[in-house]
């Protein structure tokens, strides 16, 4: 069963993070969205981003490949936050992270723009797949600062893409294979800068995958629930994930 647990936070008046999935016949979807902007702005690019990539691919008659259906999908919620976003000027300049996993059998492809992230557990460990499309990230990658000096930094929260915030958006694709997977994790910054790898590793593999969730939003928030919190916990193709705790 998916865990799925979106929270505002301690801080923020506002959530502007969006999550929900869909099950089909012979696959399902998985969204995660992290909204910006003014106002109301962020909150409604985020339910856009997320109820417009689940709708367009309910829509399709035909899903030969699961990459190329993605695609379609983040670009038409893209196009319809740009649009939007052009003509009511208190949503003007919104935009959001979306964060796709479609699964069918034991192959997984995830979709991102932005930097929430999606995570594979496995018995040895905890994995990032996506890559954050951040000023931290890109500095990071010059060699300008280290992965610590990117936890503590000021900029942290400045994101280098967006959905919705141009005509066009480029998506970053990852191909997963499930066969040794235990878990997945998905989530928006605001679990991720505050709760480290090995916290989530071990709250997931530790609790069925609702509770998984409210332990790591309750967490978040112990440690200063500074941003909206939201998570999604799903199966991996393991058989044998449920042996982990107390061994």
């Amino acid at each position: 069963m998916v865990g799925i647990l979106s929270d505002v936070g301690k801080v923020r008046k506002l959530n502007e993070d969006y999550v929900s999935f869909y099950k089909g016949m012979n696959f399902t979807i998985y969204v995660i969205a992290d909204g910006m902007g003014g106002h109301n702005a962020g909150e409604v690019a985020s339910k856009i981003a997320v109820e417009t990539t689940i709708s367009h691919i309910k829509s399709m008659d035909r899903l030969d490949s699961m990459e190329d259906a993605l695609l379609k999908a983040i670009s038409a919620a893209n196009k319809k936050i740009f649009e939007l976003s052009n003509e009511n000027k208190k949503l003007n300049g919104m935009g959001t992270t979306i964060t796709v996993c479609m699964v069918r059998g034991k192959n997984m492809i995830i979709g991102n723009v932005g930097d929430s992230g999606c995570y594979i557990l496995k018995k040895d460990g905890i994995t990032k797949v996506t890559k954050d499309h951040s000023l931290v990230q890109e500095l990071i990658d010059e060699g300008s600062i280290t992965e610590e000096e990117a936890a503590v930094h000021p900029n942290k929260n400045i994101i280098t893409r967006a959905l919705g915030t141009n005509v066009s958006v480029d998506v970053d694709i990852f191909k997963v294979d499930l066969g040794n997977v235990n878990k997945v994790l998905m989530c928006t910054d605001g679990l991720s800068n505050e709760v480290s790898l090995n916290e989530m590793y071990d709250i997931i593999m530790r609790n069925n995958n609702e509770e998984a969730c409210r332990q790591l939003v309750e967490l978040s928030k112990l440690k200063g629930g500074r941003d909206n919190i939201s998570v999604i916990v799903f199966e991996g193709e393991c058989e044998d994930d449920r042996d982990y705790a107390g061994k």
